[in-house]
This record gives C-alpha cells, structure tokens and sequence, in this order.
C-alpha cells in the first residue's frame, strides 16, 4: 500500500484544477482531480483521503455545500477553501462549517504547496493524539489492572461505578498499594477521558511553592514573580487533578481548594478576579484524615468535600491471590526492558513472597522482583536470590513435594491430592483465593499443584 498522502481537487476552472494537480503530483502526494462537485462528493469515502482542498464558488453544488457533506462523511478530514471573493463573511461561514484553511485566488504553487502540507500535519498530529488516548484509556481499563482477589474485585466494582459520576473521591491506604493508578482508572473509564489527568504530591513541595503550583500566580505577585502563570488547577481545566496525600496540604492552602469546590472558582496569587474551571478533585491519603481533623490540622469541611466517595485500598499482605499474578506482570515488564528471559518464581520463592508481608506493597514487590531478575541467572527467581532483598523465615516456606517420588503411596498421594483439587475448584468455581482459604493452603501452592497435575481453573469456572 502507498503512504502517499491521498489529496481530492475540486475545482470547475479546468485549467486552475490541473495545474493544481501537476503541482501536488510533482510533491509527491497521490492526487485526483474533479471538475464537477456532485461527482467529487458522491466518490468522497471516510477513510480514502487526507485532504480535500475545493473551491467555494461552483455551479450546481458549491463548495460550501461540499464542505458540509464531505464533513457529514468525515468529522476529521481537513477542508482548504478557495476563492477569487475572500469576504471576512464567507471566510467566518466556512471556518463555522468547519474549514481548515482558506487559500485566496491568484496564488502562487508554494503558497498552496504551504497550506497542503499545514493542514496534513494537522491531521497527523490529530491522528497521533487520538492514538495515544486510546492506548492510555486502554492500560488502564479494569480488565488490565493486575490482581484476582476478592479485596481488589471489590475495589474495581466501586470504581467502576463511580467513574461515570462526576464527583470527589479520596482514595485511602497505605504507601505503595497504587492509588495513583486507581485514580488514573478513574479518569480515563469518565466522561473526562479526553482531557488532561494532572497529578502533584502535596508532601513533596513546600507551602510557598505548593500555593502557587496548584493555583498559579499574577505577575508582580512575589518577588520573582517575572510573568503570569497558570497553576495546576487551571492547567487540568476539563479534566481531572490528583492530590496524592492530600493530608499534607497547609491551612491556607485548604481553605482555597475549599472555596474551588464549592464555587468552581478560585484566585491566583496576587489576583482579585476568581478564575473558574470545570476540574474533578480525585485525591489520596495513606493517613487517617478523620484524625488530624480531630487534632485540626485538616479542615473538617474540606474532608467532607473530598469524601463524597470513599474507595480503600487493601495492603498486599490482604491479597495474597494477587502475589503470583503481579510478579509474574513485573517479570514480563522487565523481560521486555532488558531483553532477559526469565519465566517466573521457583516454586519455594513463590512460596516465601506469598508469606512474606510486604511493608511496601506493590511499589516494594516491583522494586525486589526488578532486582532480583538483575541478579538471576537461571530460569528462574531462586529463593537464594530473592532472599537478598526480602527477609524469609524459615517456619514460613511451606515445604514441597519430594521429587521423584516412586512406589504405591507417591501414587496414591497424586490421586488424592488431584481428586481433592479437582473437588476444591469445583465447589468453589475456580476461585482459586476461596479455594485457598478453605483448604488453609498457599495460594503458590495451589497453583504449583495444579501445574503439576495440569489442571485448568477454566474447567471449573
């Protein structure tokens, strides 16, 4: 297939419509002229062209009413107008209807070759930003957030429900547990989706800097203050503003995040008219906000305003089920990065990080799984290795089959343990989490099992 850009003339001028034609041709761009309008819109297909340059002035259907059908086709598809009579009138109807450019009769072929070649980089731009939208609402749609426990289904339930409704919420739980990412799911499953998703922590900036990035500032406000600035929250206008730990947002700061949601306005620094912007307030703490209420370091009316809806995350340490599918999602990210070919944790690895509690969650399993696929040179993350990184006791690594087992009782063992698997999975549908905590076994176990008799959660589901 050709990558010449596909371009369509309309034009009754014969001689003007042709040497248009023998210009683009000589650019290189894959052109084809009409000289009758009704003919040129009846062949006009989405998806065929990249540009439609026509002239206004037409007998029968003009180029005003090609413009309308061609953009009734093709929402997307650059139009250039042109015209002997370029009247600011006319100039303003067809831009309303939805031109991209006017080009003035005579003009030069640079001149036109300059307005083709603007337009189509238009166009690109606009393809390529549509494409990176739909990559990002893509990697964060609930299906591609990692975990099979009942604690994170729970939580997507939730956020699922309340993305589509335009209101605050405070995601609560401790470090490293991804509220940002619930947040980022929260904006791009909304109707803001096309919008930006502006994020800041509020811990990270001091309270002179942390005032005028949220809220921006009028030149002449503060020595230093050389010009205007936009602050974060106009920035975000039309999408969404994440306060990750929210908790630590000084007085003054609060009280004018306070006054924005409640009246969708707010001042920069150094201004007495309100700006107003249309922006949803998402916001994280892994403190206890209903505390430093108590203490009043932390408006209670504020905390009211961004806990219209409450979503809490649960530590690691309370989705064990998640464990093997988040490090073998962390394995692949680094086997990509860096080439390497790691298939997964040993059986007795898997087991220690299932016992292991995780201070960190998943921000700490993604830094020791990276390290520890750096330091690996088998197959596999052994527990010597990853042991350098975590602390595993020894009463917590369940012990394993013996391999190899021969005579009537390993035969026996492997009819019993498959018969009570399969019944496992059946009573409870394939929820390996459920089948788990009925049996009081690991959850890496579990999988181990089931691996080494070929057994498939789908047959059960």
């Amino acid at each position: 297939m050709s990558n010449k850009k596909r371009i369509m003339l309309i034009d009754n001028e014969e001689g003007l419509c042709r040497m248009m034609e023998a210009v683009l041709l000589d650019h290189g761009y894959a052109v084809k002229a009409f000289i009758r309008s009704f003919e040129a819109v009846e062949e006009f297909t989405p998806g065929q062209w990249d540009l439609v340059v026509t002239d206004i002035k037409m007998p029968g259907m003009d180029g005003l009413e090609v413009l309308q059908r061609v953009k009734m086709k093709d929402p997307n598809i650059p139009v250039i107008m042109i015209t002997a009579y370029a009247t600011v009138e006319m100039s303003i109807q067809a831009l309303r209807k939805g031109a991209y450019d006017m080009l003035t009769k005579p003009f030069e072929p640079e001149e036109l070759l300059y307005r083709v070649k603007n337009a189509l980089q238009h166009t690109q731009l606009l393809e390529e930003n549509r494409e990176l939208r739909e990559e990002l609402v893509g990697k964060f749609r609930f299906e591609n957030i990692i975990g099979a426990s009942e604690g994170l289904k729970s939580v997507l339930e939730r956020v699922e429900k309340i993305a589509i409704r335009d209101t605050s919420v405070l995601i609560t739980g401790e470090s490293g547990t991804g509220k940002e990412l619930i947040a980022q799911a929260i904006h791009y499953n909304s109707l803001r989706r096309d919008k930006k998703f502006i994020a800041i922590n509020c811990g990270a900036l001091p309270e002179s800097i942390l005032e005028s990035e949220l809220f921006g500032y009028k030149k002449g406000a503060f020595t230093g203050a050389l010009e205007n600035r936009q602050g974060l929250l106009e920035a975000a206008d039309g999408g969404t503003l994440f306060l990750d730990e929210v908790g630590n947002l000084p007085m003054n700061v609060q009280k004018t995040l306070l006054r924005f949601l409640q009246e969708q306005e707010f001042l920069r620094i150094g201004e007495t008219t309100p700006t107003r912007v249309d922006v949803r307030i998402l916001s994280a703490t892994n403190s206890d906000l209903k505390a430093t209420v108590k203490t009043g370091t932390f408006r209670e009316d504020l905390y009211y305003r961004l806990n219209v809806v409450n979503i809490h995350l649960p530590p690691l340490r309370e989705r064990q089920a998640d464990i093997p599918l988040l490090a073998a999602h962390f394995i692949t990210l680094q086997n990509k990065k860096f080439g390497t070919a790691i298939k997964g944790l040993a059986p007795e690895a898997m087991d220690a990080a299932c016992c292991y509690p995780w201070p960190g969650n998943i921000r700490q399993l993604r830094n020791v799984v990276e390290a520890s696929v750096a330091m690996e040179g088998s197959d596999y993350i052994t527990l010597p290795v990853l042991s350098q990184f975590i602390e595993v006791q020894a009463d917590n690594v369940p012990l394993h089959d013996a391999e190899g087992e021969e005579g009537e009782y390993a035969r026996a063992l492997s009819r019993f343990e498959v018969d009570y698997l399969k019944g496992l999975l059946r009573k409870n549908r394939g929820n390996i989490d459920a089948a788990a905590r009925e049996a009081g076994m690991n959850m890496a176990t579990i999988y181990r099992k089931m691996k080494k008799y070929n057994i498939r959660r789908e047959d059960f589901s």
